[in-house]
C-alpha cells in the first residue's frame, strides 16, 4: 500500500512553503518517523516525517514551491521478501577442443581507437557570455549561479524564504513604528555572584543549568507587570493590551534569526523558563520549530553579547512594541559609595515604539529591569 507525503499545515496566514531539499533519494528504504524532506516558510523551516516505512517514491523536486496538504511524495510499504529458489545448476564442462581462428580472423587488422569528440570551435568559445558554476546554498542544496565575466568575482545565490520574510520584516518595523531606543548600564556582580552560589544546587534539582536570559526574562516580565504598555500593541486605531507575558527570545541560526516564543513566561517559574528557551533554541538551530513556535509574542529579548556586541539599537518585531537588547559583560571602572571600582558591567538596550509608548515609560521600564537585575532578591520577592 502506497502512502502520501504531505506537506503539513503550516500556520496562520502561511499558505506556501519551499521544498529545501529531500534527505532522501528516490527509491531509498525509509523507516517510520524518519525525516524525509525539509520545507521552508517565510516563518520558519521544518523536516517533514515518514508516517510508514517502506520505498520512497519522490514527486516534487528540491526547489518547487508547494501548499499545505501537498502530496510530494509516496511510501509504498514493502512485503516480506520471499526465498529465492536454489540457482540452477552450472552445464557440464565440455571437452571440445577449441576452435581454431579462420585465416581470415587471423589476418584481420586491429580496429581504430573510436574518435574523440572535437573541440569546441573557437567562434562557439568566444560567444559564451556567461557560465552556470553550481554553489551550495545555506540550505543545503545546489543552486545554478550564472556569472558573466564582468562578474568573475562575484557569486550570486537565491534568497531563501526566510531570509526574504526577515529583510521585509525588518524594512516594515522600520517604515511602520516610531522606534526609539533608550540605555542603561547594569552592575552584575550580585547576579554573578547568586548565579555562582547556586548554579550547581539548581542544575541539579531542575535538570538545566541556569543561564543569564532565564535571569534576563524574570526580570523583563517583572517590569511589564508595572508598565503594561510595553507589553501593548497598536490594531488599526486601537491600543490592545495583552494579559500574558508570550515572550520572543532571538536565536541565531544558520538559516538566519528567528524568534520563538516562551508563551505564559509571566506564569512560569525560572527553572521552566530556563528549559523552554533551551528547548525552543534548540529546535530552532535543528530547523524544527513548528510555525506556532514563532507566533503570538507580544515582547522580546536579543542577546548580542553572545557574540561579542558592546551596545545596539535592536530593531522592533512587529506588530510589538519593544525589545531588550542584552550585550557583552566587561569589567569596567566606575564609581560606587566615592570610590573607583572595577565592576562587571551590562549595557542594556529598550526599542520601544514611540507612537505608543511614552520616554518617561520606557524609561521607567528599562530602570525596573536595572533594579531587580542589580538586586536580584527583589524578582524573589516581586519588589
Amino acid at each position: 500500500m502506497a502512502v502520501d507525503v504531505k506537506i503539513p499545515e503550516l500556520g496562520e496566514s502561511v499558505s506556501e512553503a519551499t521544498i529545501v531539499r529531500w534527505l532522501k533519494q528516490e527509491g531509498d528504504t525509509v523507516r517510520a518517523d524518519e525525516p524525509l524532506l525539509e520545507i521552508e516558510t517565510e516563518k520558519a523551516a521544518m523536516e517533514v516525517t515518514a508516517e510508514v516505512g517502506g520505498r520512497l517514491s519522490i514527486l516534487q523536486p528540491a526547489g518547487a514551491h508547494v501548499q499545505p496538504g501537498a502530496v510530494v511524495g509516496r511510501v509504498t510499504e514493502e512485503r516480506a521478501a520471499e526465498p529465492e529458489s536454489p540457482p540452477p545448476p552450472p552445464p557440464p564442462p565440455t571437452t571440445e577442443a577449441p576452435k581454431r581462428p579462420e585465416p581470415s580472423e587471423r589476418s584481420a587488422a586491429p580496429r581504430p581507437p573510436a574518435t574523440p569528440p572535437a573541440p569546441l570551435r573557437e567562434p562557439e568559445r568566444r560567444g559564451r557570455t556567461a557560465t552556470e558554476t553550481p554553489v551550495e546554498t545555506g540550505n543545503g542544496h545546489d543552486t545554478a549561479v550564472r556569472s558573466s565575466p564582468a562578474e568573475a568575482d562575484v557569486e550570486r545565490v537565491p534568497m531563501s524564504p526566510l531570509r526574504r520574510t526577515i529583510a521585509a520584516r525588518l524594512v516594515q518595523a522600520q517604515r511602520s513604528a516610531a522606534i526609539l531606543t533608550t540605555f542603561n548600564e547594569v552592575d552584575l556582580g550580585e547576579l554573578m555572584a547568586l548565579r555562582a552560589r547556586h548554579r550547581e544546587r539548581f542544575k541539579a534539582r531542575h535538570g538545566v543549568d541556569l543561564g543569564y536570559m532565564s535571569l534576563f526574562a524574570r526580570a523583563a516580565v517583572q517590569a511589564l507587570r508595572e508598565i503594561p504598555i510595553v507589553n501593548a500593541s497598536i490594531e488599526g486605531d486601537d491600543i490592545v493590551y495583552h494579559r500574558r507575558v508570550n515572550l520572543g527570545i532571538a536565536v541565531s541560526t544558520p538559516r538566519g534569526l528567528v524568534v520563538p516564543v516562551v508563551r505564559n513566561a509571566n506564569a512560569r517559574s525560572l527553572a521552566d523558563i530556563e528549559r523552554t528557551i533551551a528547548a525552543l533554541a534548540e529546535r530552532a538551530r535543528a530547523g524544527k520549530l513548528a510555525p506556532d513556535d514563532l507566533a503570538g509574542g507580544t515582547f522580546t529579548i536579543t542577546n548580542g553579547g553572545v557574540f561579542g556586541s558592546l551596545l545596539s539599537t535592536p530593531i522592533l518585531n512587529p506588530p510589538q512594541s519593544g525589545i531588550l537588547g542584552m550585550h557583552k559583560i566587561e569589567q569596567r571602572p566606575i564609581a560606587l559609595s566615592g570610590q573607583v571600582v572595577i565592576r562587571p558591567m551590562m549595557y542594556v538596550a529598550l526599542s520601544y515604539d514611540h507612537r505608543l509608548v511614552d520616554g518617561a515609560q520606557a524609561v521607567a521600564f528599562l530602570v525596573r529591569v536595572k533594579e531587580q537585575l542589580e538586586d536580584p532578591a527583589r524578582m524573589v520577592l516581586e519588589v
